[in-house]
């Protein structure tokens, strides 16, 4: 059994059979759901073999971003999937091929998302023992009090697109659907709002453990906006030395209600199969062991949540798709700090020939939107983003710095994709070398940047600097520029354990691009930037 490396932008090629034969329905046949979900159903995984051994119900899991997911089934594009799982079927149910490629949907938990602030600093707020607290409030204390918060990207994580219609909902105060002149009459607040934000994340969970990391080496932030679930279980957990106050915001929250959805068509098996996975699924005891294990509200009667948690005030979600879009793009082009990177690129004598076009390739496609979905369009480099490229092999090479600056975007990202065609392969592969060189162009940044690095190799480091080198090399730095984290992708032969060693000193985490598509992996990439 294989876990999900990620889940952002684009479908991953992993799988998760679930009890495989194991077992036969009455009648000795046995059935299979093949079912293309967000990475956050991953947790279920375990509870899902016990349901296939009662059900006869094998069920194949393969992964996507949220956005992306939910794309695909509005372009029809789910050949080979029966079913999909995702949060909320709310953006797909804005598209008309969205809605017709439904046959069946079944809210099977839920989860709002909602605020975790360190306990010490809701008592300072004035936000614990009962007080009603707003979205409009947080905004102020984002303002007044200097609050700062993580978040995942709107584009990559539910949580995160769930946030922004959230609080863009709550701070326009119509009561009524979201408008596009509601969200430019409230863009001002929003601004402000998203100015505390100095953690972002491709999915919920990698949130919470950044969360965790910072606050267990000193940096902390003074809270999450997350599902309830994940907040719940972090506390459970027991690895923060300070629980967070969970502030359910009194004007409301967008709730993910995670439904089960059968697509358009479905063969008379598949039905067969999604009935006795609901029925088990919505059962009194299934409910019970969902409410326990992931921390999120059962939907049956029969079964409580540990915790206590007020009822549930849903605020209304935009009745048009193109106010969504808007929103989301205004989000990464406009409201949300923006994000400065530095691309640590292996250009070293291996990455000869294919790989080094694909690189080329990969690299050439985020410097423009290519019209296609919400989520592809907000994986492309954008305004007020800081691009740095620096490829290396026998040494760093020369860095070229990129500032997507409104009004002339275009001609930037023109300028990125020549330089990035111009990448030749050539010599020895110094990696370490070119990390350190790396944070040391992240040495005196404004602060108004997230900052990240993304390193890019095909083989073993064979020259220079060595991971201890580099470990010791981040304690000379500024607490601004030692903050980075370095997303480390494998390609070609290049070592998993060094690229691990790499990403787990640094805060980052692996993507594998050596069985999935390069580009793909650079887009989900972006979801983490």
């Amino acid at each position: 059994m294989r876990s999900p490396t990620a889940s952002a932008a684009g479908a991953a090629a992993l799988a998760l059979v679930l009890a495989a034969g194991a077992c036969t329905v009455p009648g000795g046949s046995a059935d299979t759901l093949r079912v293309l979900a967000g990475s956050e159903i991953a947790d279920l995984e375990p509870l899902l073999e016990e349901v296939s051994e009662r059900t006869g119900v094998t069920v194949e899991l393969d992964y996507t971003g949220t956005l992306d997911g939910l794309a695909r089934v509005a372009g029809g594009d789910t050949d080979g999937y029966d079913a999909v799982w995702f949060g909320s079927n709310r953006y797909l149910h804005l598209d008309g091929g969205g809605r017709t490629a439904v046959h069946t949907e079944t809210p099977v938990m839920v989860s709002p998302v909602v605020l975790g602030v360190t306990g010490s600093r809701a008592d300072e707020l004035g936000w614990t023992g009962g007080a009603e607290v707003t979205w409009a409030d947080v905004s102020r204390a984002v303002a007044e009090e200097g609050l700062t918060y993580g978040m995942t990207h709107p584009g990559a994580s539910n949580s995160g697109f769930s946030a922004l219609i959230g609080v863009a909902s709550a701070l326009a105060d119509t009561g009524t659907a979201l408008e596009s002149r509601d969200v430019e009459r409230v863009r001002p607040e929003l601004e402000e709002f998203f100015g505390g934000q100095e953690v972002t994340a491709g999915s919920s969970g990698w949130l919470s453990e950044a969360f965790e990391r910072r606050a267990r080496e000193g940096r902390p932030v003074d809270g999450l906006i997350n599902y309830e679930s994940v907040l719940l279980s972090l506390n459970a957990s027991g690895a923060l030395e300070e629980p967070l106050a969970l502030v359910h915001p009194a004007d409301g929250a967008v709730t993910a209600d995670y439904p089960l959805t059968l697509l358009a068509d479905p063969s008379e098996d598949a039905v067969s199969a999604y009935g006795r996975l609901v029925e088990d699924l919505l059962s009194g005891p299934t409910q019970q062991r969902i409410a326990d294990d992931t921390w999120r509200r059962p939907v049956s009667p029969d079964a409580v949540l540990r915790a206590q948690v007020p009822p549930l005030v849903e605020l209304p979600f935009p009745a048009h798709r193109q106010v969504v879009d808007d929103l989301v793009a205004d989000y990464v082009g406009v409201l949300r700090r923006p994000a400065r990177t530095v691309y640590v690129l292996d250009v070293s004598g291996s990455m000869e020939g294919e790989r080094i076009r694909e690189l080329r390739s990969a690299l050439v496609a985020l410097t423009g939107a290519d019209g296609g979905s919400l989520a592809r369009r907000t994986q492309a480099f954008q305004e007020r983003e800081e691009i740095t490229l620096l490829p290396f092999a026998t040494e760093p090479g020369e860095p070229r710095t990129f500032v997507m600056e409104p009004g002339s975007a275009d001609a930037v990202a023109e300028d990125v994709a020549e330089e990035v065609r111009s990448l030749e392969a050539d010599g020895e592969t110094a990696t370490y070398d070119a990390l350190r060189e790396a944070y040391a162009l992240l040495e005196g940044g404004s602060g108004d940047h997230l900052t990240s690095v993304v390193l890019m190799t095909d083989g073993e480091v064979n020259l220079g600097s060595d991971l201890e080198d580099f470990r010791l090399s981040l304690e000379g730095l500024s607490p601004e520029a030692a903050a980075a984290p370095v997303f480390t992708v494998l390609f070609g032969d290049s070592d998993e354990s060094e690229m691990s060693s790499v990403a787990e000193v640094t805060g980052g985490r692996v993507f594998d691009a050596r069985e999935q598509d390069l580009e793909q992996i650079f887009r989900e990439i972006r979801g983490y930037q």
